[in-house]
């Protein structure tokens, strides 16, 4: 199963849905931003590595804690030496070995995010409850289906407020784009653990936020079939 995580506006959690969702769905991550990657890095070969014909996609697989990430690059020689056209084949190859992808795409809408649309047998969108969000998240939820990338679900990232407050903001997402929703806290655990780097799932085990990020991952194992089929 591949999965796009994407949703228009930059700082809204991409990556820390892909990186925490990678963990409950066993997946490798890949971090799909070519000209601003966000996972972390180490000193190996990277995705423009891959995609220039470097290295190969297992070559540039590399662990943290309990995941697998192939990140990106951070060079603008790195960027422009990748071939974008090379991206399917290199994911397909990693869904054959490792099962689960998850691809954590860029903000916005420029072509590198349609390719990754496109790639993926289906969109988890991420959003805020601001309406810039929304509606960016809403823009991408109308390209991804152009592309036929059915939206899988929708992680409501930096939710506030008491359980009545939360259950309402829930619904009103859940009707907007008519999938499933999954609220998760705004949290200090969150960025207390990226600081420490380490995953949520490792730093704060009890925090609500894990729960809401396994909640997000049974969904999607849940309608598998549907996603992939």
């Amino acid at each position: 199963m591949i999965l796009a995580v994407a949703g228009g506006k930059g700082g809204v959690g991409k990556t820390t849905v892909s990186m925490n969702l990678g963990v409950e769905l066993d997946a490798i991550v890949v971090d799909g931003d070519l000209t601003n990657a966000d996972l972390p890095h180490t000193t190996g070969p990277d995705l423009h590595d891959v995609l220039a014909g470097h290295a190969e996609p297992s070559e540039a697989v590399t662990e943290f804690g309990p995941l697998h990430l192939l990140p990106c690059g951070r060079s603008l020689e790195g960027a422009r030496a990748a071939d974008l056209s090379r991206l399917e084949t290199v994911v397909e190859s990693l869904e054959r070995r490792h099962g689960n992808v998850l691809i954590d795409s860029p903000a916005g809408l420029a072509q590198d995010v349609g390719t990754i649309l496109e790639i993926a047998d289906a969109t988890v969108l991420v959003t805020t409850p601001e309406e810039t969000a929304l509606a960016d998240a809403t823009r991408t939820k109308e390209l991804a289906l152009e592309l036929d990338s059915q939206i899988a679900a929708v992680a409501l990232n930096k939710v506030q407020g008491d359980e009545t407050t939360v259950e309402t903001r829930k619904a009103e997402v859940r009707d907007r784009f008519n999938v499933s929703t999954v609220p998760i806290p705004q949290t200090p655990a969150i960025a207390e653990s990226q600081q420490d780097e380490r995953l949520l799932t490792e730093f704060a085990p009890e925090n609500q936020a894990v729960d809401c990020f396994a909640e997000l991952g049974w969904i999607l194992q849940r309608n598998r079939d549907w996603i992939v089929g």
